[in-house]
């Protein structure tokens, strides 16, 4: 696999910052950065969310975009939300890099003709471990670095929303016990996982506070979701990076 360094990335946020992230991470833009950036590469931020996009004639500038999760819905119809649709199009038949995270999974999922919802089973927070389906792993350069990849990895998880079917011509690359598809993989510039690589344990815990705070979720729930938590495996970010990593750097 031919890696090359000094590319130059953009992160599409499709969220607004929380106090906390501000405060301790300086924004979820660096969230990202410290997740899957190198020294040497260039990264950008558009707030996609407040209407900031890339200009159309700077996209050909960028080696790949990622885009975050949201509390907003990937197939609901907000007039950013449909301008974001368009623009993973365009990028696309580009060929660009599209890494999407929760949110821009199940967008990247919506924009490239599958079927994204309400999840049937309601929501999954916590951390959960995802079957990796090696066998029918693409021969891409997703997994060439990664030849020894587990069967199952845990990953921080917190969604109601998920992915009923991939674009034609996709793969299934993970799946769990509660979300069918977990990851899909469309040629070698197209990445989709559900879960939240990015994300450490504190960000969960004040993400399940905040929801408990604007009625998302019960009380009740959010108290057996943190005593789960405590017994729980670790998140396999290290493995979940490097996948997130290679795929973007790879040509």
């Amino acid at each position: 696999m031919k890696i090359e360094k000094g590319k130059r990335y953009a992160v599409l946020l499709a969220l607004r910052d929380s106090d906390y992230v501000k405060k301790v991470y300086g924004g979820y833009f660096n969230v990202f950065v410290n997740a899957f950036g190198e020294e040497g590469d260039e990264w950008d931020s558009f707030r996609v969310v407040d209407g900031e996009f890339p200009d159309m004639e700077e996209l050909h500038q960028y080696h790949g975009f990622v885009i975050t999760g949201s509390p907003f819905d990937a197939h609901g119809n907000d007039p950013w939300v449909l301008r974001l649709c368009f623009l993973i199009q365009t990028l696309e038949a580009m060929q660009k890099k599209l890494l999407g995270i929760c949110f821009g999974h199940q967008v990247l999922c919506r924009a490239l003709g599958g079927m994204v919802g309400r999840a049937h089973t309601g929501w999954d927070i916590g951390v959960r471990k995802v079957k990796i389906n090696v066998g029918d792993l693409p021969s891409s350069v997703l997994f060439a670095d990664l030849k020894d990849i587990p069967p199952c990895l845990s990953v921080i998880e917190c969604h109601q929303d998920e992915v009923w079917e991939v674009p034609a011509g996709a793969e299934v690359i993970a799946s769990s016990e509660k979300t069918g598809v977990e990851a899909f993989s469309l040629g070698n510039h197209i990445l989709g996982i559900q879960g939240h690589p990015e994300y450490t344990n504190d960000i969960l815990y004040n993400l399940i506070d905040r929801l408990i705070n604007n009625n998302s979720i019960e009380k009740e729930f959010a108290e057996q979701t943190k005593l789960r938590l405590e017994t729980a495996d670790e998140p396999d970010r290290r493995t979940w990076e490097k996948i997130c990593r290679g795929f973007l750097k790879s040509k």
